[in-house]
């Protein structure tokens, strides 16, 4: 895994080395092990990359980036893995191709000789690159299919910039730094900022599975992938027996597949059966041991699963390594974590996240995971919400809108204690239970509701605050399929890029670990889309067929139990040990010279988490980290 970065000036100045010197070392967490330049000056235009590397494929000077084609015609930076370059490599040989590296990089370039862009459609793996094409003068820039490796660009009149993270494309003295206020609406609704948008109105972030052409000073987008299935193309759907030897053997293949390294390979285990599933693969095709590395909380039994993942790890005699962490493990974490992130990110789980790939990449470099897994086969527990939507709404609705909602609106949540986080997720369903099938899923998605957007702002910066809505909706509404898979595709298309492989991979990076994830092969994801919402869910039962496919290697104790998600108790922490950063961000002195936020607003969501009436912990969470960022990158 690597970080890449570069900058195209089209008005005649070349590009400084410094500054991509400067913009690399930004990104030195993900590329430890070396960096490279390359600068080119033509007439009025003038192309830099830069490259920092982190060694797993070909661990030789051969493998340094920036990479070319033989005549120096194609230049290329890279980061992620293609794991199907072996077979692509013997075909472009074949061909009459011939290659300095063993590297996967090296295969693009020549894959690009061959077939041109177009090529990316062949690629099995993860990535985000760069080729610029030196005798067509055009700069393609490419995001995997379904978003696990980041890429952000920047637009003016005279340059186009370009880099894996934010922060290396604000080096560049040159990049406006101005908030992009739907972004923010956006990010209070969902706890993350999808893409295109980043927090600053100029930068963009590339759109999973996209190409971005930049030639004669004009951008284009294409679209290459994205998942087509019907429920018309599913009138006659295979047997279930079929599906699941279809399922198994093509998770095992890439499960397979993302085994291969020149460095030593582990794998992150929960104790949930993603991670699971993807441990007892990697057993069956190694003779050596497989390196598990799972995270549990001292005194926190709420949220420790490693009893889980003991039992998983024993089934495959793996060589399991267990982290028990404190409460000031994970609170000494939080100011690195919430200083790294850019733009602003409020998914508590990245801080758990960022300690299990610390302590892993201190003994490998790649791990696998089980990410991808809930939104491909139905594990959250909104997609069996909407199962249950059904029956409830068979009430009378004069017993629902005039008993069971206001008692259950009086009792006080909390995710404290484990009857209380039941209420709150009661309190959630009925809150979502009502109106069309997209309101029901926004509803469930939607972390400030749009009433509470449109108070919490001090002005109102000509906000569309149904942009969030309409997002989702368009998404539900773009293939015609049964509801749970309609809800699948909007979540592999928004959430998952935007919240959970953001999270995997900007924690990972942080400690210079790459992580892998077989889930997200795209033909474990268009596989998934074949099996119908039904086959997924059964009697209340997520991940149905999954489980079913692969029960044979997991612990009985894994069929049945509920999901908790790898989460903190942040609610606990937020009115003890976290309090400080409610007093730091959110007070009111704070609130009114900063003048974002109405601060009447935010002490009623504090006031209700602190007086035990409501868990507002995310809503809070989500305020700090917004803060955290504007202090470090608006007022720093």
């Amino acid at each position: 895994m690597c970080g890449i970065c570069g900058k195209l000036s089209i008005d005649g100045g070349p590009v400084d080395e410094g500054l991509l010197r400067n913009m690399s070392s930004v990104l030195s967490h993900r590329g430890p092990d070396n960096e490279g330049v390359y600068l080119s000056h033509k007439g009025d235009l003038s192309i830099g990359l830069g490259h920092r590397r982190l060694s797993i494929i070909d661990l030789s000077e051969a493998g340094r980036q920036p990479m070319s084609n033989e005549n120096k015609t194609v230049w290329m930076v890279f980061n992620g893995e293609i794991y199907n370059f072996q077979p692509l490599r013997e075909e472009l040989e074949s061909k009459g191709h011939r290659f300095s590296s063993q590297t996967d990089c090296e295969v693009v370039i020549h894959l690009y000789e061959e077939e041109g862009i177009e090529g990316v459609k062949r690629l099995i793996g993860m990535f985000a690159f760069a080729i610029w094409d030196e005798e067509s003068q055009v700069l393609f820039l490419c995001r995997d299919r379904l978003g696990i490796k980041p890429l952000v660009y920047y637009r003016d009149k005279g340059a186009f910039v370009f880099a894996s993270e934010i922060k290396a494309i604000l080096r560049d003295s040159d990049a406006r730094k101005e908030i992009d206020w739907d972004a923010l609406d956006l990010y209070l609704t969902f706890n993350y900022i999808p893409a295109p948008y980043t927090i600053f109105r100029h930068i963009k972030k590339i759109r999973p599975g996209h190409i971005l052409v930049f030639q004669k000073g004009e951008i284009r987008e294409e679209k290459y992938w994205d998942i087509r299935h019907s429920n018309e193309e599913r009138e006659f759907e295979k047997d279930f027996c079929d599906q699941k030897n279809e399922l198994f053997n093509v998770l095992e293949d890439a499960v397979r597949m993302r085994m291969i390294a020149d460095v030593p390979v582990g794998a992150f285990l929960s104790g949930g059966i993603d991670s699971s599933i993807v441990v007892g693969l990697m057993a069956r095709n190694t003779s050596r041991p497989v390196k598990t590395y799972s995270i549990g909380y001292k005194d926190m039994p709420m949220f420790d699963e490693t009893e889980y993942a003991r039992e998983v790890a024993a089934m495959n005699n793996t060589e399991h390594y267990e982290f028990k962490l404190g409460p000031e493990d994970i609170i000494d974490s939080i100011p690195g974590v919430l200083d790294s992130f850019d733009e602003p990110f409020a998914d508590s789980s990245a801080v758990p996240t960022f300690v299990v790939s610390r302590e892993t990449g201190n003994d490998v470099k790649v791990a696998l995971s089980g990410d991808g897994g809930d939104e491909l086969f139905a594990g959250y527990r909104m997609y069996t919400g909407e199962q249950w939507y059904s029956m409830y709404d068979l009430i009378p609705l004069v017993i629902r809108g005039g008993v069971i909602e206001p008692f259950f609106r009086k009792i006080p949540d909390s995710r404290d204690k484990k009857i209380l986080e039941n209420i709150r997720r009661v309190k959630k369903f009925l809150r979502g239970a009502k109106g069309t099938f997209e309101e029901r899923f926004f509803a469930w998605n939607e972390i400030f509701a749009r009433e509470l957007r449109g108070s919490i702002f001090s002005k109102p910066h000509g906000l569309d605050h149904g942009l969030g809505k309409r997002r989702l909706t368009e998404r539900l509404n773009k293939i015609n399929d049964d509801k749970i898979n309609r809800m699948l595709y909007a979540d592999v298309k928004e959430s998952l890029p935007g919240d959970m492989l953001k999270k995997v991979d900007a924690m990972s990076m942080l400690n210079s670990l790459e992580v892998r994830v077989p889930f997200l092969d795209h033909r474990v994801c268009e596989m998934a889309f074949t099996i119908s919402g039904d086959r997924k869910i059964r009697k209340g039962r997520g991940k149905y067929i999954l489980i079913e496919t692969f029960k044979d290697i997991l612990p009985r104790s894994l069929y049945n139990r509920p999901k908790w998600g790898f989460e903190m108790p942040i609610s606990k922490w937020l009115k003890s040990d976290l309090r400080y950063l409610i007093d730091e961000y959110l007070s009111r002195r704070v609130i009114v010279k900063q003048g974002i936020f109405n601060y009447d607003v935010v002490k009623k969501i504090i006031d209700s988490l602190v007086q035990n009436r409501s868990d507002t912990s995310w809503q809070i969470w989500n305020l700090i980290v917004f803060q955290v960022w504007y202090f470090h990158y608006m007022e720093g």
